[in-house]
Order: C-alpha cells, then structure tokens, then sequence
C-alpha cells in the first residue's frame, strides 16, 4: 500500500529543519520549535501538518520579518551542502505568504532563491493576487532565468487554477496578463519547463477555449516536434472535447461518413478486472480520413448519477471504403482519484471529437 502524502511532514524532517534554522540563527529555540511543529502531527493530514510547521516557525522566529527571512534565507543549501529543501519548504511558502505581503520585493526574491530547492509556486500566489501587476512584472524577468527551476516557477505558480494552491480569480476571468509569460518559454531547453507552459494554457482553456485554440493556431506553423508536444499537451482538454478549431489545429477534421460499431466482450465486469471492448471503423466517404479515435466511461456516482471521464485511445488514417477493428483492456481497479460504485455505466466511442457509438456494462463490487 502506498505511503500516506501526510507523512511527507513527520516529526523527523521537522527535527532537521531545527537543525538548518539553528545553523543560520544561534539563538534559535530549535527545542520549542519541535515541540510546537509535531503537537498531535499524527493526527493530522499534509497540508495540516504544514500548516502546524508554518504556526510553529511565526512562534519562534523573530517577529521582525525582514529578520526571519534572512535566517530562512540563509538556512537554504548553499552549493551542494545541507539546509532547508523538499517538503520542508512546504511550510516555509507558507510562513513567507501569510507574513511577506508588507515585503513584497524582499518575500518575491526569498521565494526565487527557495525554489531551486522545492519549489515556490504555492508561496508566489497570494503576492499575485494582492498586486497582479507588480507580481508579474517582476516574475516576467525570471523567464529568462539561467535556473530551469525558477523559469518554470514563472509559468507554474502563475497558473490560474494550480491544484493544491488558491485560485487566481483574476486571471481565470483574463488570462491575457500571463500569455507573454508562456510564450516566453514556448521553446525552453527543458522539458520541465515547458510541461508546465502546457499546464497552464490547459488551464485557460477551461474558461477560455477560443483563446487557447487561437494561441495554437498562431504558434504551430513550422513548431518543432517539441514545440508541437507541448501545444499538443496545452490542447488536451479542448481535444477531448471535440473542440473543432482545437482538433484542426492538428489535421482533424469532422469525421465524415464514418461509421462505428461497438462490441463489449465484458458485459460484466467485476471490481480489480478488465473491461474489454473492440470497435469496427468504416469510412464510407470517397477519399481517406485522419481519426482521433478516444472512449469516454460513464461511471455511476455516489447518487447513482453517472459523470463521464474521456481516455485517449488511438489515431489511425482510414482510406476510403476501409474498415479497421481495434480492440481495448480498460482496468477497472482502486485508484486514489475515484471511488466506484456498483451499477450500470457506459462506454461511448469519441471519433474526432463526436460520439459514434455507445453501450451499457454493469460494475458489480465485492
């Protein structure tokens, strides 16, 4: 069984932070600061425990920001040596977020140096919120960064709807302020980087599916095969949503004269097991078509409602009057990201973008 993410914070890292902290600030009351930290820690979930760690940081470190920050500062690695990264960070975006805003400039530069080290896109967002423009104004400039970390950290933390972190709502109503900022790192050396560009047009496109499809019209001509990954990664929502200027962009177009015929060869299917299907594509048009061929499964809610989820399946080119059959084993078994529950659900056939064909299997738990 997997390892909780709570015990990614355990009283064993917090002893080492005493020990970082210590080292940049002599007088630092490392004994309270344990004690504080992993009061009733076993209790408590992740983001609980690192609230607990950031309590105990503002109980024992200086009152005076500016003078925390430095001891936080210095408690950082330098070169390859020890200090203050990973997990242990967590806690320290958040003791620079609640008590930085009265620092603006002093709290952006410590979240610049932390992230090399973890990373400080949780840290960065409530300065984006409090001060749009000044916040990306100076993380504009970390775009051309020598450090990969802090290059994606601009386009990372300034994400409108970054899991685990406050939403900007600002930037989910206009987005316009943070697209020089990813188009900046459009052709970045490292794929890190630009997976995170990626993730943040996806991000757009849930509110603003034009302005994404128009930003990978204008930018795919001539793309090299890694310019053309990431687009194809920032398209991935509108894809499986059959947006038509999306699925355009890359040579799909309405399927025309394509038909679908769907097998289940599991009707059946027992929790832990494999759903099997197959389907038989025909194109009866006069010349052959480019398919994007993805399954969308209908997985019976709590309320016995059912809420589809979409897979990506296969492309292939169809010549004309062809006919292909492929075939699919979907694992149906626990994962951390759904509960199943037992019932009837569906399974429908997504060719570039439009159902073409659908049918009716039955979970059933143990």
């Amino acid at each position: 069984m997997a390892e909780p993410l709570k015990n990614l914070l355990h009283p064993g890292l917090v002893k080492d932070m005493a020990g970082h902290i210590s080292r940049a600030a002599p007088d630092f009351d490392a004994a309270r600061f344990v004690r504080l930290a992993t009061q009733d820690m076993d209790t408590l979930e992740l983001m609980q425990r690192a609230e607990r760690i950031k309590d105990a940081l503002t109980a024992t470190l200086p009152a005076d920001y500016a003078g925390a920050s430095d001891i936080l500062r210095r408690a950082l690695p330098a070169a390859d040596g020890p200090g203050l990264s990973g997990w242990a960070l967590l806690p320290v975006n958040q003791f620079v977020s609640q008590h930085g805003l009265g620092h603006f400039d002093l709290s952006l530069a410590l979240l610049k140096a932390l992230t090399p080290h973890f990373t400080a896109e949780f840290g960065i967002r409530r300065f984006i919120h409090a001060d749009q423009d000044r916040a990306l104004a100076e993380i504009s400039g970390w775009t051309a960064d020598a450090n990969h970390h802090v290059r994606r950290l601009a386009s990372e933390g300034t994400r409108p709807r970054l899991p685990w972190a406050m939403r900007l709502p600002a930037l989910v109503k206009d987005p316009q302020p943070i697209l020089p900022i990813l188009l900046a790192l459009l052709d970045d050396p490292e794929d890190y980087v630009r997976r995170s560009v990626a993730n943040s047009l996806n991000d757009i496109a849930k509110d603003h599916p034009s302005l994404v499809a128009g930003f990978v019209e204008r930018h795919i001509a001539d793309a090299s095969a890694e310019r053309r990954q990431l687009l194809r990664h920032a398209s991935r929502t509108l894809l499986k949503k059959g947006d038509a200027r999306a699925l355009a962009n890359f040579g799909f177009a309405a399927a025309r004269g394509i038909g679908a015929t769907l097998t289940i060869d599991t009707p059946s299917v027992v929790f832990g097991d494999r759903l099997g299907f197959s389907i038989a594509v025909t194109n009866a048009d006069t010349v052959p078509q480019r398919l994007m061929i993805d399954y969308a499964i209908h997985h019976v809610k709590a309320n016995g409602t059912l809420a589809p989820k979409v897979f990506k399946w296969k492309q292939i080119e169809l010549a004309a009057g062809a006919r292909q059959t492929i075939g699919k084993d979907h694992a149906i078994r626990p994962i951390t990201t759904r509960v199943y529950y037992p019932g009837t659900h569906r399974i429908e056939i997504l060719i570039n973008g439009a159902v073409s064909a659908a049918a009716d299997f039955d979970l059933i738990m143990d």
